[in-house]
C-alpha cells in the first residue's frame, strides 16, 4: 500500500511540473470594424484605458499592433490604435496586455530600475537606441492616482543647474516647476542640454514629446552627447 501510495504522489508531481511547463493560456478577442482610427472588437471584457495588443500578419511573419481601449457598447469594444494599422485583417486575434496572475488588467506598464540608466526608450518603454530591452522586472503604471498636494513637500533647498546665470538671477528649487518659452531656433535646446548635462542630481529623465525624428537624433548626439544621456522617453 505504500509503494503503491508514493508512486501515485510521484506521478502527481511529475504531472504538476509539465503543467507548470505548459504556456499560459490568453484569452483573445477579434477585431470586427475599422472605421478611420477606431476600431472594434469582440470578446474581450476590458476598463477604458486597457492596453490591447492586435495580430498583424507580414507574409509568414506576425507583428503585434499595440492599442488602447477608448470605449465600449455593450459587447464591443472601441480601440485606439497607437501604431500604423495598415495590413490589419478582418478577425484579427485582440490580445489583452499587462494581465496579472489574478487575470485583472493592470493598465499600461513602463519599466524601472537602474537598467534604463543610459537608455533611449519611446513612449511605451521600447528601446529606440538599437540594444535590447532592459533587462529588468519591476514596472510601475504609468496612470496613478493624484497626489495629495497637501503631502507635497515644501521647497525649501536651491537646485545647482550647473549654469550660472540661471542660478545667479533665476534660482530654480528643488521640486519647483519651471517654463522655458522662445522663439524657434534661439537656443532652448541647447539651454535644455546644458541643464540636462551639468545639473547637480543622480538621474536626469529628458522627455521629448512632440519633437520631429531629426531634432530627436540631434538633441540626443549632439546637444546632450554621451556624457549626459539619461532614460530619454520620446
Amino acid at each position: 500500500m505504500t509503494t503503491r501510495l508514493t508512486r501515485w504522489l510521484t506521478t502527481l508531481d511529475n504531472f504538476e511540473a509539465k503543467m507548470a511547463q505548459l504556456p499560459a493560456v490568453r484569452r483573445y478577442g477579434r477585431l470586427t470594424r475599422a472605421t478611420g482610427l477606431v476600431l472594434e472588437a469582440t470578446g474581450l471584457q476590458l476598463p477604458l484605458g486597457a492596453t490591447c495588443v492586435i495580430e498583424r500578419q507580414n507574409g509568414s511573419e506576425t507583428h503585434e499592433v499595440e492599442s488602447e481601449v477608448v470605449g465600449f457598447n455593450g459587447q464591443r469594444l472601441f480601440l485606439m490604435s497607437l501604431e500604423e494599422v495598415e495590413g490589419v485583417l478582418p478577425g484579427a486575434r485582440v490580445y489583452a496586455k499587462n494581465i496579472s496572475a489574478e487575470g485583472l488588467q493592470s493598465g499600461k506598464q513602463l519599466p524601472l530600475g537602474p537598467a534604463l540608466l543610459g537608455r533611449v526608450l519611446d513612449g511605451s518603454g521600447k528601446p529606440l537606441d538599437g540594444l535590447p530591452s532592459p533587462d529588468t522586472t519591476e514596472t510601475g503604471a504609468l496612470i496613478t492616482p493624484p497626489f495629495n498636494p497637501l503631502q507635497r513637500t515644501p521647497i525649501e533647498h536651491v537646485l545647482d543647474t550647473g549654469v550660472r546665470p540661471i542660478n545667479a538671477l533665476l534660482t530654480v528649487g528643488r521640486g519647483q516647476r519651471m517654463g522655458l518659452f522662445a522663439g524657434s531656433g534661439v537656443g532652448k535646446s541647447v539651454l535644455l542640454g546644458m541643464m540636462a548635462r551639468y545639473t547637480r542630481a543622480d538621474v536626469i529623465v529628458v522627455g521629448l514629446i512632440g519633437e520631429r525624428g531629426r531634432e530627436v537624433k540631434d538633441f540626443i548626439e549632439n546637444i546632450l552627447g554621451a556624457e549626459g544621456r539619461c532614460t530619454l522617453p520620446w
